[in-house]
C-alpha cells in the first residue's frame, strides 16, 4: 500500500531519500513570502525629467561645494522627522520653497523627506513598509508613493534628503536624493558604511546613540574607501557592487545619552576626533533628538546657539538640521481615531511658523560670518 503524501512537505515522487526535504530547517518562522517589484521597472513607471535630474545634480555639486570649503552658505535639512501623507509633505514643500529661494545666498535649504523610520522596539515603520498606515505593509505600493513624492518635490524646484535604513530601498529613490544620512543606530553597521561608498550623494553620519563621535568618524573613514559586497541591481539581480568611496561624507552632531552636543565645546571635541582621523574638521548639528531632549521647541534654543557659533566665525559648522511640520507636535496613530492635519505621527516637530524665523535667524548668522 502506498505512502499518502504528507501536504506539509515537498518531496519528488520515487523513494523516500529522492529529495532532501529541508522545509524542516529553511524558513521556519516567514510567514509568507510576496513579489517585489525591480527597481528598474519602477524607475521606468516614474523616470526622472531633466529639469529634476539637473537639480538633484547641481544640489550634490554645491553641497559638496560647502564640505570642500568653496561655498560658505549654511546647508538647512528641514522637515518632517517621517512623511506619511503626500499632499501635507507638498503643501510643506511649497512653503519650505518659498524661503529657500529667498534665503538662497545664505542658505543652502534641502527638505527632509524621511520614509523610513527605525525603531527601538517596534511601531510604525515608516511610508515605504507601510504606506496605508493600518499594518497592511503594501511595500510596493509605498515605494511608488516615495518615489513619486520625491519627484513632485524635485519638481517644484527644491532638493530632497532622507535618511538611508534598508539596503535595498536607495535602488528604488536614491537617483532623486540630493543629500542623505545614515542613523545613529546604523552609523556602527558595516553594511551601511559600506552603502554610503557607493551612494552617489553627500552622506552624513550622526554620531552614536551614546554620544560618542569616534563610530562616526570611524564610519568617514570607512565611507571613503573602496568596498566589494553583495546588493541587489536595479533588475532585481543579486550581484557584487565594487564601490570607489565617497569623500563627501561629513559628521551629525545629534546628542546622546550623556547630554547634548551642540555647543562650542562639543564642537571642539569633535573636530579633535576627525582631526586626529586625518579628516576635514566640518560638522552638521541636528537640532532635535537628543540636542534638543527630545523637546520641539528647544530645537529653537539649539538653533539660536549655532547661530551664535556661527555669527561668532565658526566655519566648521557646514550645516544643520531641524524637524519641522506645518503644525507643531506629534500625534499618536491610532486605529479608528482620525489624524489631526499637518502633525506628525513620528517626533514632535515645530510648526511653519515657528520654524521660518529659524531659518532668517540662522541665514543672518552666516551673513555675519561672511562680513567678520
Amino acid at each position: 500500500m502506498s505512502r499518502i503524501d504528507n501536504p506539509q512537505h515537498d518531496q519528488e515522487v520515487g523513494s523516500a531519500d529522492a529529495t532532501q526535504d529541508t522545509t524542516r530547517i529553511d524558513d521556519v518562522r516567514i510567514g509568507a513570502v510576496r513579489p517585489l517589484i525591480s527597481p528598474a521597472l519602477l524607475l521606468d513607471e516614474l523616470p526622472v525629467p531633466p529639469a529634476t535630474q539637473a537639480l538633484v545634480e547641481t544640489s550634490r555639486a554645491q553641497i559638496a561645494d560647502v564640505l570642500k570649503g568653496r561655498d560658505d552658505r549654511l546647508v538647512a535639512v528641514v522637515g518632517p522627522c517621517s512623511i506619511h501623507d503626500h499632499d501635507q509633505a507638498l503643501e510643506y514643500a511649497r512653503h519650505l520653497k518659498r524661503v529657500a529661494d529667498e534665503l538662497k545666498d545664505d542658505l543652502l535649504i534641502v527638505m527632509r523627506v524621511y520614509f523610513e523610520k527605525p525603531r527601538t522596539t517596534v511601531g510604525w515603520k515608516g511610508y515605504i513598509n507601510d504606506p496605508r498606515l493600518d499594518g497592511s505593509f503594501r511595500i510596493n505600493e509605498g515605494l511608488r508613493a516615495a518615489r513619486q513624492l520625491l519627484l513632485d518635490i524635485n519638481g517644484l524646484g527644491l532638493p530632497t534628503g532622507t535618511e538611508f535604513l534598508d539596503l535595498l530601498s536607495p535602488q528604488y529613490i536614491a537617483d532623486l536624493v540630493a543629500w542623505g544620512a545614515i542613523g545613529a543606530r546604523t552609523t556602527e553597521s558595516q553594511s551601511h558604511r559600506q552603502l554610503a561608498s557607493g551612494l552617489s550623494c553627500p552622506i552624513g553620519f550622526k554620531n552614536g546613540t551614546d554620544g560618542g563621535v569616534q563610530v562616526a568618524a570611524d564610519a568617514i573613514v570607512a565611507a571613503r574607501a573602496s568596498h566589494a559586497f553583495m546588493g541587489m541591481t536595479k533588475m532585481g539581480l543579486a550581484a557584487i557592487f565594487e564601490t570607489r568611496g565617497n569623500d563627501d561624507a561629513h559628521v551629525i552632531l545629534r546628542g546622546g545619552k550623556q547630554g547634548p552636543n551642540y555647543d562650542r565645546a562639543s564642537v571642539d571635541a569633535c573636530c579633535a576626533a576627525l582631526a586626529k582621523a586625518e579628516l576635514p574638521q566640518q560638522v552638521m548639528i541636528d537640532c532635535s533628538h537628543a540636542n534638543s531632549n527630545k523637546q520641539h521647541q528647544r530645537q529653537i534654543d539649539v538653533a539660536h546657539d549655532i547661530a551664535s557659533q556661527l555669527a561668532g566665525g565658526d566655519r566648521r559648522i557646514i550645516g544643520v538640521m531641524i524637524e519641522s511640520h506645518l503644525e507643531e507636535g506629534r500625534q499618536d496613530l491610532t486605529p479608528g481615531v482620525p489624524l489631526k492635519r499637518g502633525v506628525s505621527i513620528t517626533d514632535a516637530c515645530l510648526g511653519w511658523t515657528q520654524t521660518e524665523p529659524v531659518l532668517d535667524e540662522l541665514a543672518a548668522a552666516v551673513r555675519a560670518r561672511r562680513m567678520g
